[in-house]
């Protein structure tokens, strides 16, 4: 069952993804999350990227209303996300891939690492709107190299949808966590 610190940290996650504000996500919100990835540099329309990128966020929806039972409503609550959380360890294979695509959607010269600017991108595309980060990428680079490499993006990936431990850096990665400074 998903603890307290997971639901706070998801619930900014799932308003940004009801595209709608009717407290449901729907097709339709993934639909427009896709639609705001779609308009990064490098995910340009017909590519493979641009695919992918649609293949797997529209793979979660259909992800989620299989493993929710709602496919017939055909809306999620925020309880429903939060029952997926704890299946996503034993779905390390389309978490890794979702953080992989992720990964290549937002490094935008394609130089294998993502910039604090390309982060910044990154929180706001998932948000919709532009959002204050203050120091959380220093936190989320852990060598201080001024990048994020792609496997420490997965790992900081899979903190963020996964981890109930308010310590780790990648319950960071989308951005600072509701109620905190960042």
């Amino acid at each position: 069952m998903a603890s307290e610190f997971q639901r706070n940290k998801l619930q900014a996650m799932f308003d940004a993804f009801d595209a709608d504000g009717n407290g449901y996500l729907e097709e339709g919100d993934f639909v427009a999350l896709a639609d705001r990835w779609a308009r990064l540099p490098r995910v340009e329309p017909g590519s493979e990227l641009a695919g992918r990128v649609e293949d797997v966020l529209l793979g979660w929806w259909g992800q989620l209303t299989a493993a929710t039972g709602t496919a017939r409503e055909g809306r999620i609550d925020l309880n429903g996300i939060l029952s997926v959380v704890d299946r996503l360890p034993a779905m390390s294979e389309q978490v890794t891939a979702t953080a992989d695509t992720i990964f290549d959607a937002v490094d935008e010269n394609g130089d294998g690492r993502i910039s604090r600017a390309e982060h910044q991108r990154l929180v706001d595309t998932w948000h919709g709107q532009g959002v204050s980060t203050a120091d959380v990428f220093d936190r989320l680079d852990r060598d201080g190299d001024g990048y994020l490499g792609r496997a420490e993006f997965a790992v900081l990936w899979t903190q963020f949808w996964v981890s109930d431990d308010p310590r780790e850096p990648g319950n960071l990665l989308c951005g600072p966590l509701p109620g905190t400074a960042g």
